[in-house]
């Protein structure tokens, strides 16, 4: 738990964190690219994309303006399954997504949930290894999708 703890702290201080557990980063890329980029990467690896939602899309169909914003929900039930053994809980969390908007300033930014603040929120300790697994191809494919790497 102590290790945990600590790997939770690192990624607080050396992440911009917009919201408790959220990690952000900047993009590139526009967001439709950053979001194209991030799919690709993400289902390269072999995870299962479950859906890509346009919430600027919807918002301009309901006459309401709205920088673009885009959220890519995916998954891989070999490790959120094993979250969910911990604590059944974390199924409100996963499975795993990235959200990429326009700032008010234009910038774009990735945005995901950091899998250490799922497991202290969940009192989750027995998956170490899986969340610092989970939080470094996290962190990968942001970078990837980013062109920042």
């Amino acid at each position: 738990m102590k290790k945990l703890l600590f790997v939770f702290g690192i990624l607080l201080v050396s992440s911009t964190q917009a919201a408790q557990g959220l990690v952000v980063m900047d993009s590139n890329h526009g967001v439709s690219k950053t979001m194209d980029r991030l799919e690709k990467v993400v289902a390269g690896a072999g995870f299962n994309v479950i859906a890509r939602i346009n919430h600027g899309k919807a918002a301009k169909a309901a006459n309401i303006d709205l920088k673009p914003v885009e959220l890519l929900i995916f998954g891989k039930p070999k490790a959120g399954s094993l979250l969910m053994q911990s604590q059944p809980s974390t199924a409100i969390d996963l499975p795993m997504k990235y959200v990429v908007w326009e700032d008010a300033g234009g910038k774009v930014n990735i945005g995901w949930n950091d899998p250490a603040w799922i497991a202290v929120r969940h009192g989750i300790t027995d998956k170490n290894m899986l969340i610092e697994k989970m939080t470094g191809a996290l962190r990968k494919f942001a970078t990837r999708a980013a062109g920042t790497d």
